[in-house]
């Protein structure tokens, strides 16, 4: 029977999942009676668990902790070179931001206790564990450093603090970047290979924002240089990464925060490089540019990511495809 089935009871059933149609060539085509599905989510409903993480202090955290790293590595090249006035005012920096990003990290947590309470153990398959290591070798030194700055007591200390900041500095800068992107977040976990560099980029503009906005003329030529090269490699991997991730990039794309810190970074790096080297206002304008820019780079990462977690087809369609990938490849082999 084409159309029937006969029941138990002697009455017929009429098939409801496809209906057989002669072709030309007396082929037969089925035609489905049940659309086909297009699953998202259970009615709706957000696949993952929304982050607890709040903007102001996680994204002032990411912000914050790229700008105390790359200003520890600017305040040691200024140091080794004889730049003071620079190197004091990126020193000075690094210890305000890190001291910052070390209060939104708390403030996040609840109590100061579970912050030491990540020191019990060192996981090097956690990059919240790693990173936390790394703030805590890192946060005394850039104190050290700013202190003896500021004071001029114990030079030779002072400048081991500076010099051993500044070497931790880029993975104070970067480290961040791995850990949201270890998280299940779309937009973040699929842009891993993007993001340190996005990050690192960011955090030498902002560093050399505020080596712009503090140190004389005639000392912010590295700051300058900075700032040009991070403003590039940011704008380069926010591109890439926006390529790369396709659909999954929309959140990141709709984003004005990013779309305004991309526009801030490369202004203020381009006057820097520009009217900054003649101007002091031009240079403290365009410090100010690069500083806004990186925030609003971090904030808008931040956003882009919580958006993309709350709509179930980010979390979903990578997984179609990664499925149809695998299924493509095995038929292969």
């Amino acid at each position: 029977m084409s159309q029937t089935d006969v029941r138990l009871d002697g009455s017929a059933e009429v098939r409801g999942e496809r209906e057989a149609t002669p072709g030309s060539a007396g082929r037969r085509r089925e035609r489905l009676m049940v659309p086909k599905a297009d699953f998202d989510s259970y009615y709706g409903r957000p696949v993952l668990n929304e982050p607890t993480w709040q903007a102001p202090d996680i994204a002032g955290y990411l912000f914050l902790g790229g700008l105390a790293g790359a200003s520890s590595t600017l305040a040691a090249a200024a140091e080794l070179t004889g730049r003071t006035h620079l190197a004091r005012a990126a020193k000075v920096g690094a210890l305000g931001a890190v001291g910052g990003s070390l209060y939104c990290l708390v403030h996040d947590l609840g109590r100061p206790e579970r912050f030491l309470n990540m020191l019990r153990v060192f996981k090097v398959t956690s990059p919240m564990s790693v990173g936390t290591w790394i703030l805590s070798g890192y946060a005394p030194q850039a104190a050290g450093a700013a202190a003896t700055g500021l004071t001029g007591l114990f030079p030779g200390l002072g400048r081991a603090a500076t010099v051993g900041a500044g070497l931790t500095g880029p993975a104070v800068a970067t480290y961040t970047a791995a850990l949201i992107c270890d998280t299940a977040v779309p937009a973040w976990h699929e842009g891993f290979r993007e993001m340190p560099f996005l990050f690192a980029g960011s955090a030498a503009a902002a560093a050399g924002g505020l080596g712009m906005l503090a140190a004389p003329l005639s000392e912010s030529a590295p700051a300058r240089r900075a700032a040009l090269l991070g403003a590039a490699v940011e704008c380069a991997a926010a591109t890439r990464m926006e390529r790369r991730l396709g659909p999954l990039a929309e959140p990141l794309k709709r984003s004005r925060l990013l779309r305004l810190g991309e526009a801030l970074s490369l202004a203020g790096a381009l006057t820097g490089a520009t009217l900054g080297r003649r101007s002091r206002i031009a240079a403290m304008a365009a410090g100010a540019a690069l500083l806004a820019g990186s925030a609003c780079t971090r904030f808008g990462i931040f956003r882009a990511g919580m958006e993309s977690a709350n709509d179930p087809r980010y979390t979903v369609q990578p997984q179609r495809r990664r499925l149809v990938k695998s299924r493509s490849e095995h038929d292969l082999t």
